[in-house]
């Protein structure tokens, strides 16, 4: 497998947190360290206005890069709601993340889904191989009579 990927939808939230663009940012500074991942770019947040006459109010979109992928929120103030994902190429304390996130925004209610990305990607080819010739059957050659 490469990696779990955690989506977490948020309900009922503070909608001054969801609005507030340092303390997305600080959520996204200080959670790949929490989860043990390293950080190899700055927090990048955008706000961003709704569309007229759509679900969609306006919020904030932001995302941190992180060595084994990344992590994603959007946030949808009027809805009071937020969108995680956390997608990374090692395993993580999902649990924690989760924890951690929720208790971030207030919310009053979660939904998650954890997801197995990449079942078949090759992470360990030493490790697969050394399987591979245990599990094959070795026919010697013949050699006459």
């Amino acid at each position: 497998m490469f990696g779990p990927h955690l989506t977490v939808d948020l309900y009922g939230c503070d909608a001054k947190l969801l609005s507030d663009m340092a303390h997305v940012y600080r959520i996204l500074d200080e959670m790949p360290g929490l989860l043990d991942m390293k950080k190899i770019s700055k927090p990048q947040v955008m706000p961003y206005e709704g569309s007229a006459g759509t679900f969609d109010k306006g919020g904030i979109s932001a995302f941190v890069i992180i060595a084994t992928s990344h992590i994603s929120i959007h946030t949808f103030v009027a809805q009071k709601y937020a969108s995680v994902d956390i997608f990374s190429c090692k395993a993580f304390d999902t649990e924690r993340a989760i924890r951690y996130i929720s208790g971030k925004f207030k919310a009053k209610k979660i939904e998650t889904n954890l997801l197995s990305r990449g079942k078949e990607f090759p992470k360990e080819v030493e490790r697969a191989k050394a399987l591979v010739v245990r599990e094959r059957r070795v026919i010697k050659p013949f050699k006459g009579k």
